[in-house]
């Protein structure tokens, strides 16, 4: 059986999204997952949080920059069900598009996340909306609660923080609801670019920069992570980069740590 590493690159922006990881070919077919393992129910639900999360960042950084918003909504009286607070937030967006289209704004970009508190808490949004109308008047738009919005602040990990926050108990069969003129960013794939010794190597350290950036030039690492699988022997590898030449956020000093 032969193995060789494959490479997952997602560009997003101004940020890369890299996934690296081992890939096991035999004569009938090729498979990245090695030697099956039933996984347990925390494990598996774990994962799929994670990949949620960074599913939602790439489409964060694809479609929207710090001239677009954040909204949080809450409600005065809250929704008796999910289908009504779906239905109410709904109402809200069509306010939103309607307002856009008087104004002959662009069309309207969103992403929208309806929460719950565990234990049957209360209902709220968060809402990211492309930018163009001022945000008292978007937050008086709302008119069922308290709203807030802010500007979207990039760091070296992008929004990567903002898709944790806003994901952690969604409500609904999907995490979150979006407009369908969004970029989905598609991987580009690379196979044995990188070798298995390669990949070992950059597991042991995640927090050598310089090893890191040298596979990507004009990218700086954000942020990196490595999972060694006990079961196949393979090394699973996870980075975000941000561009050297970026204008969302300032690139820190050469010589500094950049985790």
């Amino acid at each position: 059986m032969r193995t060789f590493y494959r490479e997952k690159r997602y560009y997003c922006g101004e940020y890369l999204d890299v996934f690296i990881f081992p890939v096991f070919e035999t004569g009938k077919r090729s498979s990245g997952r090695g030697k099956k393992r039933k996984t347990t129910s925390a494990a598996q639900k774990k994962l799929n949080q994670k990949h949620r999360e960074r599913k939602l960042a790439r489409l964060l950084h694809s479609n929207f920059t710090p001239d677009d918003l954040e909204l949080d909504l809450t409600y005065s009286v809250q929704p008796e069900n999910d289908e009504e607070a779906a239905r109410l937030l709904r109402n809200y967006i069509r306010r939103i598009q309607r307002l856009r289209k008087k104004r002959g704004l662009p069309p309207l970009k969103y992403i929208a996340v309806t929460e719950r508190g565990k234990k049957g808490g209360r209902y709220h949004h968060h809402i990211t909306i492309n930018g163009g109308i001022d945000r008292d008047e978007l937050e008086s738009l709302w008119g069922l609660g308290y709203a807030n919005s802010r500007r979207l602040q990039f760091t070296e990990n992008g929004l990567a923080g903002l898709a944790h926050y806003i994901t952690k108990s969604t409500v609904g069969s999907k995490a979150w609801n979006a407009s369908k003129n969004l970029v989905d960013p598609e991987p580009k794939t690379r196979d044995g670019k990188i070798s298995a010794a390669q990949a070992r190597e950059l597991a042991r350290d995640t927090t050598n920069n310089r090893e890191y950036e040298r596979l990507y030039p004009g990218y700086f690492l954000a942020d990196a992570g490595a999972f060694h699988n006990d079961v196949n022997g393979g090394v699973y590898l996870a980075a975000r980069y941000y561009r050297q030449d970026g204008q969302f956020i300032k690139p820190k000093k050469k010589g500094r740590s950049r985790k």
